[in-house]
């Protein structure tokens, strides 16, 4: 993914993230999971700085949203240790970027939100590319 799609996309998160009425962090990386782009906003939570990179960058090497993610960690009773990498998270708020069938450009993390907050949000800068 080129740079100035990726920051594209989290100024567009940055822009949608109004109708939350609160800050976040967002978190673009490559398809390999690595960053790519992140914004914070004013005021938006510390934790969320690491939150939405750990987000992008599980939906990335995964090739899932984190909340499909964490469902299959609950469905199948299994610690999220079981993938051998600490830096994945099942925290909602990561979405896959792929343009049709041009393959996965990358994901992107949100953070700051609720969770079903932050994977909605995720979701729908995801849906602007296809």
């Amino acid at each position: 993914m080129e740079m100035k799609t990726a920051q594209g996309l989290a100024e567009l998160a940055v822009r949608e993230s109004a109708r939350f009425g609160k800050p976040v962090c967002v978190a673009i990386c490559d398809e390999r999971g690595l960053l790519l782009c992140f914004l914070r906003m004013d005021a938006a939570p510390v934790r969320s700085v690491e939150l939405s990179q750990a987000k992008a960058y599980s939906a990335a090497r995964l090739g899932i949203t984190t909340a499909e993610f964490h469902a299959r960690l609950q469905r199948d009773s299994l610690p999220a240790s079981y993938w051998a990498d600490p830096k994945l998270t099942g925290l909602a708020g990561g979405a896959v970027l792929a343009r049709g069938a041009g393959g996965t450009l990358g994901a992107i993390g949100i953070s700051g939100l609720l969770p079903r907050e932050d994977q909605e949000l995720a979701d729908l800068v995801a849906a602007s590319l296809t």
